[in-house]
């Protein structure tokens, strides 16, 4: 049976502890307090917990956190909030740069979709030997 918390199902084979990562806003740190709470061993299987475990670490995810869309549509209301101020963050949100005052002359290639700007790049060999 595959159990599902928070609209997620959980992977089969891994443990419960990894399992709970999956969902959006569960890192490692808050899947160990989560099972340490419920009692649930971290050590079990996804696909061998009982109903019962399944409903109890749901019942306090959902009491206690704010996980997938909910947390999801907080975060873009809250960039959407910088926006619209018109703030500096806003700004570097809206144009797709850094925003936490990383250098941006090397080493932001990530951010800017992987775009090479050199003299060389992207250059057509020429169509006669010289």
């Amino acid at each position: 049976m595959a159990a599902r918390l928070a609209g997620v199902t959980l992977p089969q084979n891994k443990r419960v502890e990894i399992g709970l990562t999956y969902i959006y806003g569960v890192g490692r740190p808050l899947a160990k307090k989560i099972l340490d709470v419920t009692g649930i061993n971290p050590d079990t299987r996804t696909q061998d917990l009982t109903e019962e475990q399944i409903k109890k670490i749901n019942d306090f995810i959902n009491k206690n956190y704010r996980v997938e869309g909910e947390l999801k549509r907080d975060r873009f209301s809250n960039v959407k909030r910088l926006k619209e101020i018109g703030c500096y963050r806003g700004t570097r949100h809206a144009k797709g740069l850094p925003v936490r005052g990383q250098r941006t002359k090397t080493n932001n290639r990530t951010v800017r979709g992987n775009i090479r700007h050199t003299m060389g790049s992207g250059r057509r060999p020429s169509a006669e030997k010289t």
